[in-house]
């Protein structure tokens, strides 16, 4: 999966550089013997060992600390890559069953987008609630999960608010209470959505607002012919597929966060959870909002999801004026501007973020360093966008693995990543932002037999997507 150009439904997919594809046939001869086709070696530790000492050959410099025994050794690999931390992974997703509609439009750009070695996704149905139990909670050290959805009111919504609270409820009947939180998405620029949002806060519980500052996909057809493929250019004709964008400090955005103070004042989340990033560098997905934003809502806590990222050509390098206006450049930049210090109420999310520049080492020193100076070590949180990428667990591995050389550490003023911030990152972090019990967590993760996944299964192979 590290090595792979997948996607989700908001980018095509990158296509691999040439180091990569040295590192995929490095990787298959650090394995040794094992077989190419065993989708369990490839997909496990000694897959991922592999995978990373090859990065690391292909790259030039020791950015993940992985010895050479453990691409053939499973105790080396274990060691190498396990980890203790109490996991919160705040940005997941499925499908649900009624998305034939959608399938038309992203069925399409799925198989065309797949090597014809990948076998890891032949339909949507790889993407529904049975998978997400499989990839989030059975093969994935994931204690808590953020359930959410992109954007949309109409039928190619992925999840709507009352399906993804039915999914939370589900889960807490069946098992350990708390390993499945839920969001509530709002679409400001729509009055009835802001008037729902009391019922929303009420009825569903949500941990937090999900915004969208770009607007909706522009589903017409025909919107998307010709937008996406494996060009570079195609960041520069994406853009055009968003309707009805806004931003956080425009009068949309200043009444929703209104809305949030006030039904904060009732029990109602104060966490606003935007997209920001991966949308083609579409204006409204900016971060630069996020400065203006915190600073005349300092009660209100911000999560920017993707963190800005954006796929727009050259990689990430370390932030200068010359490049504010790209990536995560930009949320760096409205920070600055604004007076916002590290520490404050905005937080970086990673989810797909991570997953792209993990095959990028020097892209990943430079977007994970600048973050850390720019929000602080406590408040950058993990996410993975699951399940697009199958289980997560490659990716945790990868991450606890992760160093920014000490040469980059000198010349760009990044912290080290010592493990005391990697479990901020993976855990804490997370915990503080949603409101979570890190202790009960941990200790529901610890005691849970996962009996309850085979009731939910059989649940959604009786009754489909849950229901409210």
């Amino acid at each position: 999966m590290l090595l792979q150009s997948l996607h989700t439904d908001e980018y095509a997919p990158r296509p691999p550089s040439d180091e990569v594809v040295a590192a995929v046939h490095r990787s298959r001869e650090l394995a040794g013997d094992a077989p190419e086709d065993d989708p369990d070696h490839w997909a496990g530790r000694l897959g991922t060992a592999a995978a990373l000492l090859a990065v690391n050959e292909q790259f030039g410099s020791r950015f993940y600390e992985v010895p050479a025994e453990a691409a053939v050794d499973r105790e080396a690999a274990e060691e190498a890559l396990g980890g203790d931390e109490t996991v919160i992974d705040v940005q997941t997703h499925y499908l649900a069953e009624r998305m034939g509609n959608t399938a038309q439009h992203l069925v399409p750009i799925y198989r065309e987008a797949m090597p014809d070695w990948w076998k890891g996704l032949d339909d949507l149905a790889s993407y529904n609630f049975a998978e997400y139990l499989r990839c989030v909670f059975i093969e994935a050290e994931t204690a808590v999960a953020v359930l959410t959805s992109a954007p949309g009111r109409g039928s190619h919504r992925q999840l709507f608010n009352d399906e993804i609270a039915a999914t939370r409820r589900l889960l807490d009947e069946l098992g350990p209470r708390g390993r499945l939180l839920n969001h509530a998405i709002v679409h400001p620029n729509f009055d009835d959505e802001l008037e729902s949002m009391e019922g929303w806060a009420a009825e569903y519980r949500p941990v937090g607002w999900k915004v969208y500052t770009m607007g909706e996909p522009d589903l017409t057809p025909g919107v998307y012919e010709g937008r996406w493929g494996p060009d570079p250019s195609w960041a520069d004709k994406l853009s055009g597929v968003w309707k009805e964008g806004w931003t956080l400090d425009d009068p949309i955005g200043r009444r929703f966060l209104d809305r949030v103070r006030e039904l904060g004042r009732v029990g109602g989340p104060m966490t606003v959870c935007a997209h920001k990033g991966l949308s083609g560098l579409a204006e409204t997905a900016s971060p630069s909002d996020l400065g203006p934003a915190s600073v005349d809502y300092p009660d209100i806590d911000f999560v920017a999801y993707h963190s800005g990222y954006e796929m727009h050509g050259d990689p990430e390098g370390p932030y200068s004026e010359a490049v504010a206006h790209l990536g995560t450049n930009r949320m760096v930049k409205s920070l600055l501007d604004s007076g916002v210090a590290p520490g404050s109420n905005v937080y970086a999310e990673l989810g797909t973020t991570w997953f792209l520049v993990a095959a990028r080492p020097h892209e990943a020193a430079h977007v994970l360093g600048k973050l850390l100076v720019a929000v602080g070590e406590d408040n950058v949180v993990w996410g993975t966008d699951g399940i697009y990428y199958g289980p997560g667990q490659q990716l945790i591995d990868a991450f606890r693995a992760f160093q920014i050389p000490v040469e980059m550490q000198e010349e760009f003023g990044y912290p080290a990543l010592e493990p005391a911030i990697k479990e901020k990152i993976l855990s804490t972090n997370a915990a503080k932002v949603y409101g979570i019990d890190l202790e009960q967590a941990r200790r529901n993760a610890e005691n849970d037999d996962l009996a309850w996944i085979r009731e939910a299964a059989d649940h959604y192979r009786r009754s489909g997507t849950p229901q409210w």
